[in-house]
């Protein structure tokens, strides 16, 4: 007989039975859960996004670094101390419809407590269940023969454990968060055992409706889409606590680009106030860490004002991060996303944030720190690309109040002030996107060869396009497999890891150990799993043969200078009626406001402010 596999086991293990605890209490009529590897926050700042993209079989290495990551926090009802943002919101929701003993949030392993004959609705958050989204699928592919992430394999391990429940017949499966698309797209309603996707936000009134329907017995379904809130009012938060501490800061983003589903939301910015007591909240309950949850923090405090988006509130936004990581209890605090242009609109508003959230970053870059603990910030921004060409296409706003004609000038600019500063971005690119050309990859490698020339650091998160259901580009296709990747898509995947790993390798023996290590791996799976094509982009990241001498051979691109503009420059090809929303105090305004500050230390806005209302008439 075959000896069961470690994945088997573990199925097995959590599919046996259902404790006596729910058939004597009856269960709750409502139970909310979400997989394991996306509730954890106790293990590590970095360990989802490795659950998200490494496959089974190196779940090793995550047991080494994290040997505890499996264990969680519960109540004293047993039911789950911190869950996602999304599972919080709903329970939130539901909680204007329904008695506190009636809906209960827990992790898949409690299930058996908590699901009875009086269970009518088990609602799921996941967020990639079938390991498809952005990064999943290319290093699962990378590294293993199956795509499937660990994340998937949890998630599918929860599903299992919900469709074998013997009260199976008495209750409905809704399934939420941002990974529902995958199951309507892949119509694994059947395999996973869900009745409904429901798409959107859990504050909808049709989300009430839906549940009530499915407590009835009715028949849900396939799949519903709840209507987003519109106003600042409508946003529901949570007072438990949340995974990471986050805290909704705002909704949407306004720059549109095509392949983006959160930028199709509207734009919303929360009340300060109410953005402090869910921190005050997850406080109270345990949590040392904040993370407030936007699509892009700059306009936060700059939404449907008479300023557009991309000119940051600068006051509003020190003011807000300042009472943040102040609140008594807040040990820790972690940025979410942003995007570039504000680094060059308001270089000031980064050093004033810096001083504000440097001390309580838990993240320490000792190469790469000026700061005196060696502290840094680590935003995520997406670059996505470095070709003017292909930016055009996919992201026009991407840059603004600047061209996107300008974007890597942009990006270097940008880097430049955030590196000064100590902020070291997370950076997404996409690889493979519909109509790329080698030209387009040859740019945006030119890019990350002017960085590192320039002694400028991000860490580059590069992965395949998916084509994200809803959004602009859903139905066009690019690269769908690695094995499909050129040898210049290759080399820019690999080389921005190589970038990525030069702050980690502080010993002498590291290098050799990556390089030998590399070059196992590439004997054993790699070459057959990835191809010919894998081969020598493989060979430059491990460092077995210098760049410049497969350069030479022409096995690699050899990365050519980008000549960019300076901020002086930027600032100059604004448009005339922007030029009003920009701070004097950053400097590099147009010259006749630069003399300005020769004389009153205030002429120097009085003149500014009187030049751009003469750029209004003109224009």
């Amino acid at each position: 007989m075959r000896p069961a596999t470690e994945t088997e086991r573990l199925r097995r293990n959590q599919t046996a039975g259902f404790a006596s605890d729910s058939t004597s209490s009856g269960g709750k009529l409502i139970v909310l859960t979400a997989p394991l590897t996306e509730t954890i926050d106790h293990a590590g700042y970095f360990i989802q996004m490795a659950l998200a993209s490494l496959p089974k079989w190196l779940e090793f290495v995550l047991n080494k670094r994290y040997p505890n990551w499996r264990d969680v926090e519960r109540n004293e009802d047993g039911s789950a101390r911190y869950m996602p943002a999304g599972v919080r919101v709903l329970e939130k929701s539901l909680l204007r419809e329904y008695a506190t003993d009636e809906v209960v949030a827990c992790f898949p392993d409690d299930l058996d407590k908590f699901v009875g004959p009086k269970t009518r609705v088990v609602a799921v958050s996941t967020h990639n269940p079938l390991g498809v989204t952005f990064a999943a699928g290319v290093y699962t592919s990378i590294y293993g023969s199956s795509k499937e992430p660990l994340n998937s394999i949890y998630t599918r391990v929860m599903f299992d454990k919900i469709r074998s429940s013997p009260y199976r017949k008495n209750f409905q499966v809704v399934v939420g968060g941002s990974g529902g698309w995958q199951i309507t797209q892949t119509n694994t309603y059947e395999e996973l055992g869900v009745d409904c996707v429901a798409e959107g936000r859990s504050e909808s009134a049709d989300t009430l409706r839906l549940f009530q329907k499915a407590i009835a017995g009715e028949t849900l379904p396939r799949k519903i889409n709840l209507v987003h809130p519109t106003s600042r009012d409508a946003i529901l938060f949570p007072d438990k606590r949340t995974t990471f501490g986050v805290v909704e800061m705002t909704t949407g983003c306004g720059r549109r680009c095509q392949f983006c589903v959160p930028d199709l939301n509207p734009q919303i910015d929360m009340p300060k106030a109410r953005i402090l007591d869910a921190v005050r909240a997850n406080v109270r309950q345990g949590n040392k860490v904040i993370s407030l949850a936007t699509e892009d923090m700059f306009i936060w405090g700059q939404v449907h004002t008479d300023t557009p988006f991309f000119f940051p509130n600068r006051e509003a936004l020190v003011d807000l991060y300042t009472e943040i990581v102040n609140t008594p209890g807040v040990e820790h605090h972690l940025l979410s996303h942003c995007t570039m242009a504000p680094f060059v609109v308001d270089p000031e508003l980064i050093r004033q944030l810096s001083e504000v959230l440097l001390p309580k970053s838990p993240m320490h870059l000792p190469l790469l720190s000026s700061h005196p603990q060696k502290k840094a910030l680590i935003p995520l921004i997406g670059l996505e690309t470095g070709s003017v060409r292909m930016a055009r296409q996919i992201m026009p706003s991407k840059g603004v109040p600047f061209s996107i004609d300008d974007w890597p000038s942009v990006v270097l600019e940008g880097l430049r002030v955030a590196n000064q500063n100590n902020w070291f971005p997370m950076m997404t690119l996409m690889v493979g996107n519909p109509g790329e050309t080698d030209q387009d990859v040859q740019e945006t490698l030119d890019l990350v060869y002017e960085m590192e020339r320039r002694g400028l650091f991000a860490f580059l998160i590069p992965s395949i396009f998916t084509p994200l259901h809803d959004t602009r580009m859903e139905h066009q296709t690019g690269v769908t497999h690695t094995r499909q990747l050129s040898p210049l898509q290759w080399q820019l995947l690999m080389k921005c890891w190589k970038h990525n790993l030069r702050p980690g390798q502080y010993s002498w023996w590291g290098p050799i150990a990556w390089r030998v290590g590399s070059l196992f791996m590439w004997l054993y799976r790699l070459r057959k799993l990835n191809g010919p094509n894998f081969t020598w982009p493989l060979m430059m990241f491990a460092g077995l043969v210098p760049e410049r001498v497969l350069q030479g051979m022409g096995k690699i691109h050899a990365g050519k200078p980008v000549v960019s503009k300076s901020r002086r420059e930027l600032i100059a090809s604004l448009r005339r009626n922007y030029l009003k929303h920009l701070r004097a105090d950053n400097g590099d305004l147009p010259e006749s406001s630069d003399r300005s500050a020769e004389g009153h230390p205030d002429q120097s806005r009085l003149n500014f402010e009187a030049e751009t209302r003469t750029l209004r008439v003109l224009s």
